[in-house]
C-alpha cells in the first residue's frame, strides 16, 4: 500500500511539472514514477501518510487566511528558525512536511538538515505596535 502512494506521489508531481493530461504524457509519467530508483529506507506507516495527507487538506483553508492576512495586514518582520523533523520519515514523507511548510503563504523551507531539522524563513507582524 505504501510503494502504491508512493508512486502516486511521483506520478503526481510528474503531472505538476507537465501540465499535460494527454494519453501519451500520463504513459510516460507512469513509465518515470515506476523505474525512478526506490527508497531502501524504511517506508512510512500508512498512518503517517494518512496524516499527512490530512495537514495538505486542513494546510489549504490556512493558506487563503494567510494570503489574505498579509494582502491587508503586512508583515514587516522577517525570521529564520529550525524546526525539528518528524523522526524516521520515508523520502516522499520529508517532500510532503517541506511542501506543508512552504505551501503556506507566511513559510518556507530553506534547507532540510540531513540531521533532521528544517531551516525555516517565516515572517509575522511586529510586536508592539
Amino acid at each position: 500500500m505504501i510503494e502504491a502512494l508512493n508512486i502516486l506521489l511521483r506520478l503526481v508531481i510528474w503531472f505538476l511539472l507537465t501540465a499535460n493530461f494527454s494519453v501519451a504524457n500520463i504513459i510516460i509519467g507512469i513509465c518515470v514514477a515506476l523505474l525512478l530508483p526506490h527508497s531502501r529506507t524504511a517506508p512510512g506507516a500508512l498512518r503517517d501518510w494518512l496524516r499527512v495527507l490530512w495537514e495538505v487538506i486542513v494546510a489549504i483553508p490556512q493558506a487563503y487566511l494567510e494570503a489574505f492576512e498579509l494582502m491587508f495586514r503586512p508583515h514587516q518582520q522577517e525570521e529564520i528558525v529550525m524546526e525539528r523533523a518528524k523522526l524516521r520519515r520515508s523520502p516522499g514523507l520529508v517532500f510532503l512536511d517541506i511542501f506543508l511548510i512552504t505551501f503556506t503563504p507566511k513559510t518556507i523551507v530553506m534547507k532540510y538538515h540531513e540531521e533532521g531539522w528544517y531551516e525555516v524563513h517565516r515572517v509575522r507582524r511586529k510586536k508592539g505596535r
